[in-house]
């Protein structure tokens, strides 16, 4: 190992790190000049007038790294601030979304659109300011941060679907000389590297070789309760990289500030390396320069208060509130400009490229053009009714006939692909091309390894950047693994489908550990998120038909067993899964009891029928695959599927309860599993819990008398 300096601050290379040519600005560090400085000034006082003027919010964070973000604005990310959706632009991901008045103050100063009247009104009601970064409501912003950890996991997802771009442009198997690649820049916090999914996440990227993030951590040694030494004395750097990362480490500056000649040298740097992600441990001072609040953890969440607001302001040579005088704007704003030669350039080498390789930018249309839902329909594969088979043998079949109608639908699972049926046939390796199994990094099969939270928001980031369709896969008691990036997957309604296998106590022998109970229920809970259970084969392709034209997260909960093909036609199914619940027995309204079930427990509704049917008793049985979407149609609709004169109900779920009872009225009884599961053989552990034919037609007959009497 040898080494060099920044700034007199050492800096670790591997004797056989590879590097890219460094273009212009990747030659040497500059310094900010006079019009930077001034502009870092203007943008630490405005930070420190919102956080006031809110009464709330993170100075801290936002006054340190000032010069930072200035530089990534300014110098680094390939952005277009006039068209923030540009094709061609880099991504920056605030993963210490805490800091949001950070990246506003940079939107408003580059010209996103942002006023000073939305910098006046950060954190109150309705603002384009909210009090961390949010998806689709604030130009600029590329994810919705704020949970530490997610920015970091979530920008590698991003970075995996632009590699997957890049070799659509660039590979060697199809054609060299496409427009310049593109970056995810990240800025982030201890709290983001000590919380777990970043060391999953990091594992990811190193695994994968991702040149094309580059992480930038804010090593100010403070946190919430005070000094990191309270919590940690890990060496974070020597951590990345023995995950496989290029490291450089950029120490403070004479003054106390951040040395940003050696910041702009290092993220050069980062962007030219070739074959590994880069990270950049880079020294500050939390607050600096405030007199009386540097490096003290109360300036991490709360205002500085007038007094100390007024001292900073001083330090900075800045008079009056929300002031940025007219020649700041003027040099902040050239981005504008540099953007669109950045945007003109970039459109003019795709346009090139696509000129001269025009069966690769064909062939380019084609992997990222979004499913047309009847052609997906043509290619469904159709099942036998009164066949066995699996919903997750089922999910693989549809995964196989998907794969081959849409080049965007890639993923993978958390080493369970034999058992979740998610491996794609044919699809290869997402992995370096020059490695034993190696498809490339446009391989459609990715190896998450045992990691599930970071699975589920890199998911995200492959959403984010909206080339292709991720699914993921785990099983369905591991989904607790991931609840924290499915909630953002939701806020931020992406598009993103989870496969959970094994979804109920009839996994059997592995016991209660690995039998969801309560998994349906907290699942449907959350806002956003569409849960579907579907009961057969023939409902586990409409279930794949529904999700791929849904605009928010779906995860498919998938029996092992197998299950007998239901005698209803494709089509009634596919139509009644959209909808969320259908009638499967009949369609009259002479019906004694509804019976209403999810999954492998409709065959089991459907046995308890003919058992009531002999006692003179009319069941219709409803299979009810998705409740959120069922809640969501129209009360005629309901109310034809669950008719209003029939008081009798019943519930058969292996579940918990827990939400349904919005259905059961007054008079209905659930056959549920309400407490842990056990180890047993998957019909004995059924038996031991209460799923049986008895237990349906016990509780149907006490809901019908009840409802009698």
């Amino acid at each position: 190992m040898t080494s060099c300096s920044l700034q007199g601050v050492p800096v670790a290379f591997s004797p056989t790190q590879t590097t890219r040519p460094l273009g212009a600005s990747a030659t040497a560090g500059r310094a900010l000049d006079a019009a930077d400085a001034r502009a870092v000034a203007v943008a630490r006082a405005l930070a420190v007038d919102a956080v006031e003027a809110a009464g709330s919010g993170h100075p801290g964070t936002a006054l340190a790294l000032a010069p930072v973000a200035h530089l990534l604005f300014q110098r680094h990310i390939r952005h277009d601030p006039a068209d923030p959706s540009w094709e061609g632009r880099d991504r920056f991901v605030l993963s210490c979304g805490h800091a949001s008045i950070l990246q506003y103050v940079q939107l408003h100063l580059t010209g996103y659109g942002l006023e000073l009247d939305d910098l006046r009104r950060f954190r109150r009601l309705g603002s384009l300011t909210p009090g961390h970064p949010e998806y689709r409501h604030t130009a600029g912003v590329e994810t919705t941060t704020g949970p530490l950890g997610q920015g970091v996991a979530t920008a590698v997802g991003m970075a995996m679907a632009l590699k997957r771009d890049e070799e659509r442009l660039t590979g060697a198997d199809t054609s060299p000389g496409g427009p310049a690649g593109r970056t995810v820049w990240v800025l982030c916090s201890d709290g983001d590297l000590q919380e777990g999914i970043s060391y999953e996440a990091g594992a990811l990227a190193g695994r994968h070789r991702l040149d094309n993030l580059v992480v930038v951590w804010d090593d100010n040694s403070i946190q919430i309760e005070g000094d990191t030494g309270l919590t940690t004395h890990e060496d974070t750097a020597a951590r990345f990289r023995a995950q496989g990362w290029f490291v450089q480490t950029v120490g403070l500056g004479a003054d106390g500030d951040v040395d940003a000649e050696a910041l702009d040298r290092a993220l050069a740097a980062a962007r030219a390396e070739t074959g590994r992600p880069s990270f950049v441990a880079l020294k500050s001072q939390i607050a600096f320069p405030a007199p009386n609040a540097v490096n003290t953890a109360a300036s991490h969440g709360a205002p500085l208060g007038a007094a100390e607001a007024a001292a900073v302001k001083e330090v900075l040579g800045i008079e009056g509130e929300f002031t940025v005088p007219a020649d700041v704007l003027e040099h902040t704003r050239k981005a504008l400009a540099r953007g669109a030669g950045l945007h003109a350039d970039w459109d003019r080498e795709l346009a090139r490229w696509a000129a001269e390789h025009p069966e690769a930018a064909a062939a380019r249309e084609r992997a990222v053009r979004p499913a047309d839902p009847d052609r997906v329909a043509r290619v469904l594969p159709e099942f036998e009714p009164g066949a066995g088979i699996a919903p997750r043998d089922a999910s693989g079949k549809v995964i196989q006939a998907l794969a081959a109608e849409l080049p965007r639908l890639w993923g993978g699972s958390a080493d369970l692909g034999d058992s979740n049926r998610t491996t794609i046939a044919s699809g290869g390796s997402f992995l370096p091309a020059d490695e034993d199994g190696g498809s490339g990094l446009r391989g459609r099969n990715v190896h998450w390894g045992v990691r599930e939270h970071a699975m589920a928001a890199a998911l995200n980031g492959i959403a984010l950047v909206g080339y292709d369709t991720p699914f993921a896969g785990t099983f369905l008691v591991f989904s607790d693994y991931q609840r924290p990036s499915l909630r953002l997957a939701a806020l931020m309604k992406l598009p993103v489908i989870h496969v959970w296998s094994h979804d109920s106590v009839a996994l059997g022998a592995d016991g209660p550990t690995h039998q969801p109970v309560e998994h349906l229920a907290a699942l449907r809970a959350m806002p956003g998120l569409a849960v579907v259970r579907p009961a057969d084969a023939t409902e586990t392709a409409a279930a794949w038909l529904a999700a791929l034209g849904r605009p928010g997260p779906v995860g498919l909960a998938l029996a092992r067993q197998g299950l007998p093909v239901l005698p209803t036609d494709a089509g009634t199914v596919r139509a009644g899964v959209a909808r969320g619940a259908y009638v499967v027995t009949d369609h009259q309204e002479a019906a004694d009891v509804v019976l209403l079930a999810s999954g492998s427990e409709v065959a089991l509704a459907m046995a308890a029928r003919d058992l009531l049917a002999a006692r003179a008793v009319a069941a219709r049985v409803v299979s009810v695959p998705c409740l959120d979407w069922f809640m969501a149609q129209d009360a005629e609709y309901r109310d034809r599927v669950l008719p209003p004169s029939v008081r009798a109900r019943v519930v058969v779920e292996a579940g918990t309860a827990f939400g349904w009872h919005g259905l059961l009225g007054e008079h209905g009884r659930t056959v549920t599993v309400d407490d842990f599961g056990t180890s047993a053989p998957a019909q004995d552990a059924l038996t031991a819990v209460g799923l049986t034919e008895d237990a349906v037609v016990e509780a149907a007959l006490a809901s019908l008398a009840a409802a009698r009497s």
